[in-house]
């Protein structure tokens, strides 16, 4: 870590902002746990006007990290994406370990791609959240900072059409009482 940090990787100046309204979401992580069932479905709900597309890789073990990698590149590389999350559910230090691998923190720092890094739960710390452009405490958090919730977007709109319904209305009888 200390290494990685004098080389720069984790400088907050060097992160990218996401994009407020992303077309294309990409995911890594394993297609069987839970992780890009809850992404999916928070998707759903607050945008659907985003597509996902899941690049599948295993999550655990010591052939995880380069796999990890090779998913991550995919992505950044064919994807078409505008963000990536990465991520896994929670578990024991051991089994998050990929995330702590250099060959990873190398990847994510490469990716042209912004990066939010979902590993674990709330408390679980790996050196993918200090390199990644954002960290999200669980993969459930990470959708929703990648997507704006359409509920509040549809109410925003609503409120702009109604002041520029009033402005109109106002307009239209000031210009009747000056050519009165």
């Amino acid at each position: 870590k200390q290494m990685l940090a004098a080389e720069g990787l984790f400088e907050t100046s060097r992160k990218r902002q996401l994009p407020r309204f992303p077309k294309k979401v990409g995911v890594v992580t394993s297609p069987m746990g839970a992780v890009f069932h809850d992404i999916r479905n928070v998707m759903e709900r607050r945008y659907p006007l985003a597509e996902l597309v899941l690049s599948p890789t295993i999550v655990q073990g010591p052939e995880a990290a380069p796999r990890i990698v090779a998913a991550l590149e995919l992505l950044d590389r064919e994807g078409g994406c505008e963000v990536i999350i990465i991520g896994r559910g929670g578990g024991s230090m051991e089994d998050l370990w990929p995330f702590n691998e250099e060959v990873l923190a190398r990847a994510i720092y490469a990716c042209k791609t912004p990066v939010v890094s979902a590993v674990g739960h709330e408390t679980d710390e790996t050196i993918a959240d200090y390199v990644a452009d954002v960290r999200a405490p669980t993969p459930s958090a990470a959708a929703e900072l990648v997507v704006p919730d359409a509920y509040v977007l549809r109410r925003n709109l609503e409120a702009v059409a109604t002041m520029m319904l009033r402005l109109l209305i106002d307009q239209n009888s000031r210009r009747r009482s000056d050519l009165t």
